[in-house]
């Protein structure tokens, strides 16, 4: 939602040959946009968390790639796509479980071993062109996803939301928290519970930053309250977002989804995971075949640097857990509503999606040849 951001920046964009990154370790403290000028320099901004969110994720591994294409020294186009079959492994290997990531930079790989131009300079150019529109894509994409899942919300309802999915997890806008502007743009008086969101707490730093400026009704809650909250009747329903769905509708969201699903399911709320197809990984038959990224333990020892354990104390620290597909009660993509059996509903969704990605593609070629 540009409405949240400072001077209405996006999170990721393209600027003068760098992949220009809004800095979310730093918020809510301070707004800082930082430029990353080498393919090494972008996946480690991925793996550090400067940028975080499977769309922004992956709209920066796309623009990753245009920055290899740029940086090479090939003068013929199979040495270029040597250099970007390299670029796409160090960029892929940034975060394993956020399945865009792959996905946009297999959409650019792709696209440079089919097109075929007059020279390298033009498929760098039209490298750029693409990782664009993937950005402009994700934008549109998160709107009807808003559209779709607002349809979902009564006027006066209590959202329990976990993690960040606003404008600064995807390219502008959001996803569950898409969701949640779409409600407040259509006048409905909805409340936020925000969890925390342990143990980098993007619920505190950022969900809660990005509400506050949209002038939406929340509290920020300890990650612990949520099932008090549930049981005494104060939450109409559960929205986050996720980074990979399988096939079965098994879902790979943030640490500590999974028990908010399961608790709901006990109180009766609908649970409901926004995602563009894009996150949709039709590879993998259930959530058990998803790769769980595990990070450093001074995520969970320190606070902003302040330890809070005792020294050498060991820590075992998934970033993501699975959902198993029956807790959920729908998944909202920007193709409609997928309610079970999921296994068809996604399939259905993924195929429509990719059919317009194909049809814009064609139109944009189009109006290429049009201006030339």
């Amino acid at each position: 939602m540009l409405e949240t951001m400072q001077a209405k920046v996006r999170s990721v964009f393209w600027q003068e040959g760098q992949v220009m990154l809004v800095d979310q370790r730093l918020l809510p403290g301070r707004f800082v946009v930082a430029g990353f000028d080498t393919v090494e320099k972008v996946a480690a901004a991925i793996r550090d968390m400067v940028v975080r969110g499977a769309p922004a994720i992956g709209a920066t591994g796309a623009y990753g790639m245009a920055l290899a294409a740029f940086a090479s020294p090939a003068s013929d186009r199979a040495s270029l796509l040597n250099d970007l079959r390299r670029a796409k492994a160090v960029l892929d290997a940034a975060r394993p479980t956020a399945v865009n990531l792959s996905w946009a930079t297999a959409r650019m790989l792709e696209l440079a071993e089919h097109t075929v131009l007059p020279n390298t300079d033009e498929l760098r150019h039209a490298l750029l062109a693409e990782a664009d529109a993937i950005a402009e894509e994700d934008v549109a994409i998160n709107r009807r996803i808003g559209f779709y899942g607002a349809a979902l919300i009564a006027d006066g309802a209590n959202l329990l939301h976990h993690c960040n999915t606003g404008a600064l997890a995807t390219v502008d806008f959001g996803t569950a928290l898409g969701v949640i502007y779409a409600c407040a743009e259509q006048g409905k008086r909805i409340h936020v519970w925000v969890d925390e969101t342990r143990p980098r707490l993007q619920g505190a730093r950022l969900t809660a930053w990005e509400l506050m400026r949209a002038g939406i009704p929340m509290h920020l809650i300890a990650d612990n309250a949520a099932g008090h909250l549930m049981r005494t009747g104060q939450v109409d329903a559960v929205l986050f977002g996720a980074d990979r769905v399988a096939a079965n509708g098994d879902v790979a969201n943030k640490i500590g989804t999974y028990k908010l699903a399961v608790v709901a399911r006990e109180n009766n709320i609908p649970v409901y995971a926004a995602v563009p197809t894009s996150t949709i990984d039709l590879n993998l038959a259930d959530g058990d075949q998803i790769p769980i990224e595990e990070r450093g333990a001074e995520e969970v020892t320190t606070i902003d640097g302040a330890v809070i354990a005792p020294a050498g104390v060991p820590v075992y620290n998934p970033a993501f857990d699975v959902t198993p597909h029956r807790y959920l009660t729908a998944i909202i993509t920007e193709e409609g509503v997928c309610y079970p059996p999921f296994d068809a509903s996604l399939r259905r969704a993924k195929a429509a999606a990719e059919a317009r990605v194909q049809e814009n593609r064609l139109q944009r070629g189009k109006q290429t040849m049009a201006r030339g």
